[in-house]
């Protein structure tokens, strides 16, 4: 492959080299989360600031880790995690945001992916449709602990990833409507829980490359209960997700030392 850094030994996107970034890494999408979530670490130290990847290192409990913004989607998160990796990073956790989709998803609670569907573009340039986007036993495992031991109230199951925000809100506007519609439709009877826009390149991205990935999401709101007429109260704030990846990387320190 060619050298785009043309020897600076960073990586082309990133800007991340060797000993830049810890083993465990935070992933948010939106880059100015990437301060508020490393004020969490010791020491936290800005790394990098490049395009829409935004790096800070700090230490948790004394070891070394980094929080890296990915932006919005599959692309720039799978570039992400790519390079985090060859820079040595081993275990990731998604932070972000996600709309509800069955009716106990209220806005305010944190869910935790264990899989997801893969109907994006990213992922499948990775591997064939047929193989599963999961998370890691491990790290999920972490994040529902953490979940309960906060307190938080959190749903665990699969999640959907898609590559157009309003083709989820606004379906019925779209030329390929009857596609987008009946699978939405098929995907609640399903049973899944939220949608959102980066697990699924994630968990297949980290499959591909050998490192353990999970996801935890603030949920915002929920549509479907909007369209019932429902209660549907909006929440922005991502601490509580923020805090549940942070205590489940104190975990997995723990009992990784």
């Amino acid at each position: 492959m060619i050298d785009y850094t043309e020897g600076s030994g960073k990586q082309y996107h990133t800007g991340v080299g060797p000993g830049d970034v810890g083993g465990y890494v935070i992933l948010p999408g939106d880059p100015k989360r990437c301060e508020k979530i490393a004020k969490h670490f010791d020491n936290p130290v800005l790394i990098a600031d490049s395009r829409e990847f935004v790096t800070y290192t700090g230490t948790i409990d004394g070891v070394k880790v980094s929080v890296t913004s990915t932006g919005i989607g599959g692309p720039s998160a799978s570039i992400a995690i790519d390079e985090l990796a060859k820079c040595g990073a081993h275990t990731f956790i998604r932070v972000g945001t996600c709309g509800g989709m069955q009716e106990d998803v209220l806005g305010g609670d944190v869910v935790i992916a264990t899989g997801a569907v893969r109907m994006e573009g990213t992922s499948r340039e990775f591997a064939p449709i047929e193989y599963p986007a999961v998370s890691d036993f491990c790290v999920t495992n972490a994040l529902v602990d953490a979940a309960k031991k906060i307190g938080v109230r959190n749903h665990v199951g699969v999640v959907q990833c898609k590559d157009s925000f309003f083709g989820q809100h606004e379906p019925e506007i779209m030329p390929v409507s009857y596609e987008l519609e009946n699978k939405w439709n098929a995907w609640i009877r399903m049973g899944c829980l939220a949608s959102e826009m980066e697990s699924a390149a994630l968990f297949i991205a980290g499959s591909f490359l050998r490192v353990r990935v999970g996801s935890c999401f603030l949920v915002v709101a929920n549509q479907e209960r909007a369209k019932k007429g429902l209660s549907n109260e909006q929440v922005h704030d991502t601490e509580l997700a923020i805090t549940v990846a942070v205590e489940a990387i104190r975990s997995l320190i723990k009992q990784e030392a």
